[in-house]
Formats: structure tokens, C-alpha cells, sequence
């Protein structure tokens, strides 16, 4: 059996090894190919493009890639076609996967989207190009199939894998030891966090998302250390270019003291008070680990103009989509000024009771996302190949 799996974030590599992972019990002998990242690797992966060759975003970034972007989905089409693959499962990235998608399914591949595009919020029209391309929808977000079951898109609810590999009552002493190892043998030196105030900020893992709010985090982090002077901050990096890229930043304040570290964003978040945030699945991660946060985001102002006007929920991060209320701030484009920041910063780190508060309805909604969902996604499946492949 040969599946095809095209994926183009770091967060889609780990949803997509998950799932590879699970699909090898029932299919054994099968060959998985296309774009994907080291976590999809170490499972047997062969990725034929860098995942980082899809990492694009907004909507500027993607037209200045255009002709590469459009050269690899023909080389992909090509091959997946050429070599009579049974499957492919495009891993969010819906503006490349979709396309690919549909002229995948004419040649009679069976088509799964794994990760539903934000349809819900924006772009509602794209329902119509959806039900064309695929044969089956697999959502992690609960609200998300009322969509897809109205216009009679077959749809399975998964769960999200990330609600599997976070523990529902997260351990803070254990997590403040095992990131005070962390960092010491990352700075040749002894460290302990036990009784200090932590905050995590995670300015994004994009070029183009920290260019944007990084600068606003640090003029807020220099106002609000002024006011905590034993506040440690740790800014965990995705990864090589996106330190070198923050340290830069960084190098302008010399007035702010930070940690800057190469990845354990978990480890980090986790031994956290409070995680300050650009919104995205990290607003999931953070909610997973029961963490008080405050997101803010900035984009272009003409990406941020078009797209904002096409806007249809009230939201944009995870958490308040999820409870459908405001649980956690959200500071957007003009809103993400330093002097709020440093405000919803300090009602964050110093509120008790809204700090338990939180806890109580994180969990829930944790409750709700654990689901068994790369075995519960592979199920699904299993059934929509039959009895053939089995």
C-alpha cells in the first residue's frame, strides 16, 4: 500500500508521525512518501521537499513563493499519479494540500484532509471546493463537524493529539526540576526555579510572526520586569534560524534579561506561572498545561485588513474558541501595545483566584480534546479503504 501525506508546519509533522505511527498496526507494509518533517522521518518517512519549503503564511509570503510553491505540488501530483498511490492525506496546510487534493481524487486516490481548514471562522465559501477534493474530513476541534455534516461532507471527530500527550493534572514541582536540569547543562552552570516567578513567551514560530510582534514583546517585557525585577523570563526557540532571528531582536534591549534557549517550548511552558504568547497552537499547548496566558498577534496591516474583514467569529485563539467566552485576553494588531501587554501580564501572574479559575475550565476542555486521536483518526481510516487493504 502506498499513502501520500503532505504537510507543511512543524505542528502537522507531529499530528502526521502520530498518525504514521498508528496506521503501520493495519498496515504494516505500507510506504508512506511526500512532504513531511524529522518526527515523520523517524517513523519511516520519505519526505521527497524540505517541510520548511511549505512554511508560508498570510497572504503576501505565499505570492511572493508562488512559483515554487506551484512547481512542487505539479512534482508531487506527478509522482503520487506515476506510482498508483492509494492514498493520500493532506496534513493541514489547506491552501497547498486542497489543490493537490482534488486533481488526486479524479485519478480515484482516496482522499483524506487531516486538520480542518478554519472554514468555520473565515473563507466559508471553501466548504464547496472541500467537498469536491475529498473523501473524508478529520477534525480536532468539537465544533468544527456541525460545517461539514450540514453540507453533507463525510466528517469524523478525532480529538487532538497534543490532549493525548499532555497529563490532565500537570506536575509544577516536577517541571521546575526537570527545566532547571535543562538549562544548566544548556549554560554550564547550576540552576534552580523552585519559588521563582516564571513566564514563558513565545513570540511565534515563523520569520515573518516574530519580525512583527517580537519587537512589542520586548518593549512590554522591559516595562513589566521594571516593575518584577526577579521575574525569570525563558524564550524557548523552534529552532536555529528562529534563535539567531530572536537574538537579534533581543540584542536591542540590552535593558531586558532573558533566557533565550534553542526548543523545550514545553518543558519551558510547563515549569511556567504564566505563558505570554503570539496565538496559535501554542495557545492550545499552554492550555493543555493549565497555564494563565495572554495572546497577542500582529500581522501586515494589508494581510490583516483583508483577512479581518472576513472574520465570522468573535475569537482567534484556541481556548476562547473552544469555550466559546473569553477565557484568556487577546490583544490583535493595534490592541498588541506593550502598555497592555504589561496589564494583562500582571492580571495574569498575580491573580490567585482567576489562576484556579482557569485551571478548572482548562481541564475540561481537555477532557473534551482526549480522545485517543491518531488511533481514533487511523480507525476512521481503515474503514474508508475497506476491507481491500486490509
Amino acid at each position: 500500500m502506498k499513502i501520500g501525506i503532505v504537510c507543511g508546519e512543524a505542528s502537522g509533522d507531529l499530528l502526521a508521525a502520530g498518525l504514521i505511527k498508528a496506521l503501520k498496526h493495519d498496515y504494516p507494509h505500507a510506504d508512506f512518501v511526500g512532504i513531511g518533517g524529522e518526527r515523520m522521518m523517524a517513523e519511516g518517512f520519505e519526505s521527497l521537499f524540505p517541510l520548511e519549503r511549505l512554511s508560508v503564511m498570510g497572504l503576501l509570503e505565499p505570492l511572493k513563493r508562488l512559483p515554487e510553491l506551484l512547481s512542487i505540488r505539479s512534482q508531487l501530483y506527478k509522482h503520487f499519479r506515476d506510482h498508483e498511490f492509494d492514498l493520500f492525506i493532506g496534513v493541514d496546510s489547506p491552501d497547498f494540500n486542497l489543490g493537490l487534493e482534488r486533481k488526486l481524487k479524479q485519478q480515484g486516490i482516496k482522499i483524506v484532509h487531516y486538520v480542518s481548514p478554519s472554514v468555520w471562522a473565515w473563507r466559508q465559501g471553501r466548504i464547496n471546493k472541500i467537498k469536491r477534493s475529498i473523501d473524508l474530513m478529520l477534525t480536532l476541534l468539537p465544533f468544527e463537524n456541525a460545517i461539514y455534516q450540514r453540507h453533507q461532507v463525510p466528517v469524523t471527530f478525532v480529538g487532538h493529539p497534543l490532549a493525548d500527550h499532555f497529563p490532565v493534572e500537570p506536575d509544577n514541582e516536577a517541571a521546575r526540576a526537570e527545566l532547571s536540569r535543562i538549562i544548566a547543562g544548556i549554560t554550564d552552570r547550576p540552576v534552580d526555579y523552585a519559588g521563582k516567578k516564571i513566564l514563558a513567551c513565545l513570540p511565534g514560530s515563523r520569520q515573518v510572526e516574530i519580525k512583527h510582534i517580537g519587537p512589542v514583546f520586548w518593549q512590554a517585557l522591559a516595562h513589566y520586569r521594571a516593575l518584577e525585577p526577579a521575574l525569570e523570563i525563558i524564550v524557548p526557540a523552534l529552532n536555529h534560524a528562529r534563535y539567531q532571528q530572536l537574538q537579534q531582536q533581543l540584542s536591542a534591549c540590552p535593558e531586558l534579561p532573558v533566557t533565550l534557549i534553542k526548543g523545550y517550548s514545553h518543558q519551558v511552558m510547563a515549569a511556567s506561572d504564566a505563558v505570554l504568547l503570539a496565538s496559535g497552537t501554542t495557545a492550545l499547548e499552554a492550555m493543555l498545561l493549565k497555564k494563565p496566558m495572554v495572546v497577542a498577534y500582529k500581522k501586515d496591516p494589508v494581510s490583516y485588513k483583508i483577512i479581518s474583514s472576513m472574520l465570522r467569529v468573535p475569537y482567534v485563539s484556541l481556548p476562547n474558541l473552544l469555550a466559546d467566552k473569553p477565557l484568556v485576553p487577546e490583544l490583535i494588531q493595534s490592541d498588541a501595545r506593550p502598555q497592555a501587554i504589561v496589564k494583562a501580564l500582571s492580571e495574569q501572574l498575580n491573580n490567585p483566584q482567576r489562576k484556579q479559575q482557569l485551571h478548572h475550565e482548562f481541564e475540561q476542555l481537555h477532557q473534551q480534546l482526549k480522545q485517543n486521536a491518531s488511533q481514533t483518526a487511523a480507525k476512521a481510516i481503515v474503514n474508508l479503504m475497506g476491507a481491500e487493504y486490509a
